[in-house]
């Protein structure tokens, strides 16, 4: 199976974790209970991107290629159907057997141990990723991307450790903790999903925008973003513990955020994907924010809410958007109403949306609360058409003919 087959499968996940972020949108517009946007936003939007990106990135980025080329092919139907099981189980519908969040949980598992596998046995003999690959143009960045290298596989531990997790919640497995839900998700959107976009950001974004972060923040985020998720998720809610974990957290993802203004700054160039990185970096700087009031102030069930909506809606996917832009460039598209206009008015209405849907959360105003969620859907009904439509036009097109 070639380079260009790995590839159609990471297109597969990237449309189906864009379908997934449409229905996210419209459960929680139509006021379905959390657990079905965590499936609906992390499990399905989050993970699919990042699950299809990480099957092309990861075997390049430690100077390798995939060991089993079709675990993408086996993997994205187990993933995809246990995720859309877990949603449904979670939105707790009248006559839905507890069976389909224990299916959902054990589809969710097999698949990503397929992708865990085979990660695991490409880089196997270079699990520090001290062999990165980067030569010529790029033999400066060679010490960061040595270093970034270093905390794949610890996100990747993260994942095998939400994962369990998610079966404790549908299955008698032992729980981590208390099984407290919350627990899992901070393993799986801070420990995998949030480590992920730092250590393979600090590769990928130095090399869209053509300029180099400061060293001495890359050193220090990546250790505080490896560090912060366990911590937070052995002590969520409570105790000076759960402090240092809100503080390191804060700490990762404030100085990616400086890192990466730092990099949008100096650079010359000029692509609508970068201004979708910036909007989720501001976002992710509001949400860690919140995260620090937590530890040190308390927590309220609409602080939560919108701590929970900055970070998995903002952070991870605002700059999930911007590098899916970069990805798959919205200009090189002919079919109508989609080009470079389209990919920033999304950024924009998810970016302005959040914006309101926090403020009517804080402010305890339903209807600025909805507006806010109405936009967000707009911006990310017009990501799923713009990405769609670009797979559609340049790859799918042809082979649904012939």
């Amino acid at each position: 199976m070639s380079a260009a087959t790995t590839s159609r499968w990471a297109r597969l996940f990237v449309a189906f974790g864009a379908l997934s972020f449409v229905t996210w949108q419209l459960a929680t517009l139509a006021g379905l209970p959390r657990r079905v946007g965590v499936a609906l936003g992390l499990y399905g939007f989050v993970f699919h991107v990042l699950f299809g990106k990480a099957y092309s990135l990861v075997p390049s980025y430690f100077d390798r290629q995939l060991a089993i080329p079709r675990a993408p092919a086996v993997h994205l139907p187990l993933t995809a159907t246990g995720t859309l099981c877990l949603a449904l189980a979670a939105a707790t519908v009248p006559g839905v057997p507890s069976l389909v969040g224990s299916a959902g949980a054990t589809l969710w598992a097999m698949g990503v141990a397929v992708f865990l596998a085979a990660l695991g046995w490409t880089v196997r003999d270079n699990l520090t990723g001290a062999e990165t690959a980067t030569g010529g143009a790029n033999e400066h960045r060679r010490p960061v991307d040595r270093w970034a290298n270093l905390f794949v596989p610890v996100a990747l531990a993260y994942l095998a450790v939400g994962t369990y997790g998610t079966l404790a919640l549908w299955t008698p497995l032992p729980p981590i903790v208390d099984g407290f839900a919350p627990r899992v998700t901070h393993l799986l959107a801070a420990g995998t999903a949030t480590l992920m976009v730092l250590a393979v950001g600090f590769r990928l974004l130095p090399r869209f925008l053509v300029a180099s972060p400061p060293r001495p923040l890359v050193a220090l985020v990546l250790p505080a973003g490896a560090v912060a998720p366990a911590i937070l998720a052995a002590t969520l809610y409570d105790g000076i513990w759960f402090q240092v974990g809100a503080a390191l957290q804060g700490i990762a993802v404030g100085g990616f955020a400086l890192a990466y203004v730092w990099l949008f700054v100096r650079t010359d160039r000029d692509r609508v994907g970068f201004y979708g990185v910036l909007a989720g970096a501001v976002a992710g700087l509001v949400g860690v924010a919140l995260g620090v009031m937590f530890a040190f102030s308390g927590v309220s069930a609409p602080l939560i809410e919108a701590h929970y909506r900055l970070n998995v809606a903002g952070f991870l996917g605002l700059t999930i958007v911007g590098v899916s832009y970069q990805f798959y460039p919205p200009a090189v598209g002919s079919i109508r109403g989609v080009g470079d206009r389209t990919a920033f008015a999304s950024i924009g209405a998810i970016a302005a949306g959040l914006g309101l849907e926090v403020a009517g959360l804080v402010a305890a105003v339903p209807l600025v609360t909805t507006a806010g969620r109405g936009a967000v859907l707009v911006g990310v009904l017009l990501y799923a058409w713009v990405v769609l439509a670009l797979f559609w036009e340049r790859h799918w097109r042809g082979s649904v003919r012939s």
